[in-house]
């Protein structure tokens, strides 16, 4: 088992910034790919960014591309999700999940999830 516990979440002002983190404990963190999702209210959760187990391979979003960067650091079992230029579509509760073995934009790929922590992006 894997347990993901995500922070960082809260409000800010459209412009602004956020840094979420995910902290894994359980298996060996660094043998998990590891992906951001997120879920608007009314809507489905959509893929935000991965990144390869050992952080050599990232993809993103068109919607978050040049705006978020995703990141890792397998000594402390942890990613981060460094969120700039935020806009009010930001606004979502932000999950990470861990993948054993795969590499996927999708969410049924992942094995593992965290509760989720919340941004709000004022206008």
């Amino acid at each position: 088992q894997v347990q993901l516990v995500e922070s960082g979440g809260g409000l800010v002002q459209a412009g602004g910034s956020l840094r979420l983190s995910c902290a894994a404990s359980g298996r060996t963190f660094s043998s998990y790919s590891m992906g951001w999702f997120r879920q608007a209210p009314g809507k489905e959760r959509e893929f935000v960014a991965r990144i390869f187990w050992n952080g050599g391979s990232t993809s993103y979003a068109d919607s978050v591309k040049g705006r978020f960067t995703i990141s890792r650091d397998n000594a402390k079992n942890t990613v981060y999700l460094q969120m700039n230029s935020l806009k009010p579509e930001d606004t979502a509760i932000y999950y990470c999940a861990a993948a054993i073995s795969r590499w996927s934009k999708d969410a049924y790929a992942y094995d593992y999830w965290g509760q989720g922590t919340q941004v709000t992006v004022s206008s």
